[in-house]
């Protein structure tokens, strides 16, 4: 769990840091925050859960329940009418797959904002990196007795994944990162310490210094 928290601290260091360094920007942090243990009433393969939004989530993975906490949060963030969104999770273990510890994914609805994010993430070394979000990835989410799957399976899974949170944003420019592989390390470094990084409070701050 701590790493799986790994998104809503760097929200909010990032919120303390903007505040802190008084950019003139308004900003929104959202943290989605649940406790995940195991209990009686806990949702089973084969539930179907209602959002939000009103859409009808068909669980298939019990595992795959941090996307289902931040749909909720998306959705909540457009209530608001922002320019754009940004989330960042530690959401799936096959983004470590593809990046391993050097980048986080980025994956998202507007090409002019994932080009800020992989911008800012050149100037911090809080690398991004693009991976696509198809049509084809978003069919392999398609639900039989609800709206949409919580999980697309193990191929394709970070844009399986990044296609089951397209559906919370609606219109607004969003940009995903998936963070799982970079919020951890197991080394110091010359850059991190041993131990959570804190990966993308700087590259979030950079973005809200050059925002236009």
């Amino acid at each position: 769990m701590k790493h799986d928290m790994s998104g809503g601290a760097a929200v909010l260091g990032a919120m303390r840091a903007i505040a802190d360094l008084g950019l003139p920007v308004h900003a929104i942090g959202i943290v989605a925050a649940a406790q995940n243990m195991p209990d009686g009433n806990a949702y089973v393969p084969g539930d179907i859960i209602k959002s939000a939004r009103g859409k009808t989530i068909e669980v298939l993975n019990t595992d795959a329940e941090g996307r289902i906490v931040l749909s909720d949060a998306l959705h909540y963030a457009t209530s608001f009418e922002p320019d754009a969104i940004i989330d960042l999770a530690t959401l799936t273990g096959a983004c470590l797959v593809a990046l391993g510890d050097v980048a986080c994914a980025v994956l998202g609805n507007d090409e002019k904002l994932s080009d800020k994010v992989r911008a800012a993430g050149e100037v911090t070394h809080e690398r991004a990196w693009p991976l696509p979000l198809w049509d084809e990835h978003k069919n392999a989410i398609k639900g039989t007795v609800g709206d949409i799957l919580n999980t697309g399976g193990r191929n394709g899974g970070v844009s399986t994944a990044a296609a089951f949170l397209s559906h919370f944003v609606g219109e607004t420019p969003w940009a995903h990162l998936d963070i799982a592989g970079v919020a951890w390390t197991t080394k110091d470094t010359p850059y991190y310490v041993k131990g959570a990084t804190g990966f993308g409070v700087r590259l979030l701050v950079e973005i809200a210094r050059n925002w236009k």
